[in-house]
């Protein structure tokens, strides 16, 4: 890796790693050359990272060796004439036969003989080693860096750890510069009565969905366009790049591993555009305001928020209920039973006697459900007395009467009402 800070063209030395004054230099998404201030010395040295970055920039700067035939990007299957499910019994058998049909020694006057005797040769030498072939199957052409890395790093596993340590100090940092690029997903808002709320409700809504393109059926693709491997990643729609050897997917056919002449205009090559559809939410009994849930649609899961608009009558406190009843004078002294819309409809409530103004009478389950549950909450009846401000000459009486019985048995309660109703 050459400097591209105050070091100039001239490599950076231990004591240098990282430059500090380097430039930001993007090679790929979340891999780059150069240190800014925020990955910088403080920022690897509290990882141990000083002496792996040096190691890494003179890896890096290495060429590794590669064949003329590596060069040509051959796939080593189609070299032995052999499936990629082919067993390491049908590879060998495969290599055997290939090896005779192009030895150079027995044709001498085939000029390509030796350049496919090669071939046949690496192809063998990759596919017939488990790890090599596995390495080869996910990342193309480019397992060669990988392998030479673990060659140049070795097996153990202090090293293993500290490559490890490198990558994910790299990716941690290039996972934070890109979430400046998104914002949170807007949720699909379910709008709801207090009524629907409390017994549930099938509700339709409007979302934007992904589905198959109308334009190219979900191709990709016009009719009749060709396609052909993607050069970049050789097919395995996999890219490695950088001295840190990250993988990501592949910019030029999206993980894909093929490219083709001609992408859909309204899809641009990946099959699917935004629809709008309707969607039936089965709102569950309890539901709160504000409450979010996970929606299954086809095989997408969509996000819904729930609004419930207030109620005049019910005050609601997780999944308990509270509203106030009004009940006269005689009712709160001598007790009864009086009747009261509740949640699932008009309910008999007990009036004990004595009943006290703000008093609470709890009825036990009549208040929310609680959602994936059979138990209900309870509901709170706020007690508020009436006191008539006009009454007739036989209550007067009879109030007066009560008052001076009251008196009699030395309630404080009424001191001095017998009196001043007489004087009325």
């Amino acid at each position: 890796v050459v400097c591209g800070g105050a070091h100039g063209s001239a490599r950076c030395s231990a004591e240098d790693m990282p430059c500090s004054s380097a430039p930001f230099r993007p090679i790929k998404q979340g891999l780059y050359y150069g240190l800014t201030a925020k990955v910088g010395p403080g920022y690897i040295a509290e990882r141990g990272g000083f002496s792996l970055i040096k190691r890494l920039c003179d890896f890096s700067s290495r060429s590794f060796y590669t064949s003329s035939v590596s060069s040509k990007k051959q796939d080593y299957y189609s070299v032995l004439g052999v499936s990629r499910t082919a067993t390491q019994g049908e590879i060998k058998e495969a290599y055997k036969r290939l090896v005779k049909e192009y030895n150079p020694y027995t044709k001498p006057g085939d000029p390509q003989a030796k350049e496919k005797f090669a071939m046949v040769v690496e192809a063998f030498e990759v596919l017939s080693d488990e790890k090599t072939r596995k390495m080869y199957d996910d990342y193309g052409s480019a397992w060669l860096r990988l392998y030479a890395a673990q060659q140049q790093f070795g097996s153990g596993a202090d090293t293993a750890d500290e490559v490890e340590l490198i990558r994910e100090t790299f990716l941690d940092f290039a996972k934070d510069q890109d979430s400046e690029d998104f914002a949170p997903a807007l949720d699909n808002v379910v709008e709801l009565t207090f009524t629907e709320a409390v017994k549930g409700v099938y509700k339709d809504i409007a979302v934007d969905l992904f589905g198959s393109c109308p334009r190219c059926g979900g191709t990709g693709h016009h009719l009749g366009t060709e396609f052909s491997e993607c050069p970049q990643c050789d097919g395995s729609g996999k890219e490695v790049s950088g001295p840190f050897l990250m993988t990501e997917t592949c910019k030029k056919c999206d993980g894909s591993g093929i490219v083709m002449s001609s992408r859909c205009s309204l899809c641009k090559g990946t099959g699917q555009t935004r629809q709008q559809s309707t969607v039936s939410v089965a709102v569950p009994a309890g539901v709160k305001d504000g409450q979010s849930a996970s929606i299954s649609v086809g095989k997408k899961m969509i996000e819904v928020t729930f609004r419930v608009e207030e109620s005049p009558m019910f005050r609601r406190d997780g999944d308990d209920v509270h509203s106030d009843m009004v009940i006269s004078v005689a009712d709160a002294i001598l007790g009864g039973t009086t009747r009261a819309q509740g949640l699932y409809g008009t309910i008999d409530i007990p009036i004990p006697p004595g009943t006290q103004v703000d008093q609470k009478i709890r009825l036990a389950g009549k208040g929310f459900a609680h959602i994936n549950s059979s138990s209900f909450g309870d509901h709170y009846v706020h007690i508020k007395i009436r006191v008539p401000r006009k009454i007739s000459p036989l209550q007067r009486k009879l109030i007066e009467s009560f008052a001076e019985e009251d008196r009699r048995w030395g309630s404080e309660t009424w001191n001095g009402a017998l009196s001043t109703h007489h004087s009325a």
